[in-house]
């Protein structure tokens, strides 16, 4: 791909993860303090349709190596969508990647897929020391989020999957940590 091909592509990302951005904080109720959550009941069968679509995907980490998703099948899981443009993305991301290193895959994983450009995102990493596994998931990134209920595309958007696969609870906006510790405990 030529680099006024990318260069377009860039732009258009960024155009459409702005405007998902944008849709999502303009559609929360007036005088919302925090995320807007949806709490999910466990269905008692197989994995929800996005988690199985989740594990189903391989993104590549930001060294470009493809990975697939489906090494955190089992596994319960908090998967963060962000950018680095996106402000509350990089309010909430220290303290995401403290609570990833506090539990240190005990009781659950914690992964992000970014909507951003793998150079943005490793420089990001890099400069915040985020030590959780970070994917490039681009556009496709935003389906996999409209796929958990993320209808406008708004970052940040954060999904509490358990280990049968079950979506547990997602979180559209920035994280308030104390919440997310008491749905964490309940897994």
């Amino acid at each position: 791909m030529n680099k006024k091909k990318l260069a377009a592509f860039a732009v258009v990302a960024v155009l459409f993860g702005s405007l998902g951005a944008y849709l999502g904080v303009r559609n929360q109720p007036q005088g919302a303090q925090g995320p807007v959550t949806t709490a999910i009941a466990p269905t008692g069968g197989p994995a929800h349709t996005a988690s199985a679509n989740l594990y189903a995907q391989t993104l590549n980490d930001l060294a470009g190596k493809p990975e697939s998703l489906g090494k955190w099948k089992s596994k319960a899981l908090l998967v963060n969508f962000w950018a680095t443009w996106c402000g509350p993305c990089v309010q909430e991301m220290p303290e995401l990647s403290a609570l990833a290193n506090e539990e240190a895959g005990k009781r659950f994983n914690v992964i992000g897929i970014g909507i951003d450009s793998p150079s943005a995102m490793s420089e990001f990493a890099t400069k915040h020391n985020i030590k959780y596994p970070l994917y490039v998931g681009g556009m496709g990134g935003t389906e996999l989020s409209r796929g958990f209920g993320n209808t406008n595309g708004g970052l940040p958007f954060t999904v509490l999957i358990g280990a049968d696969g079950q979506v547990r609870k997602t979180y559209l906006g920035k994280l308030k940590f104390d919440e997310l510790k008491t749905d964490l405990a309940a897994l």
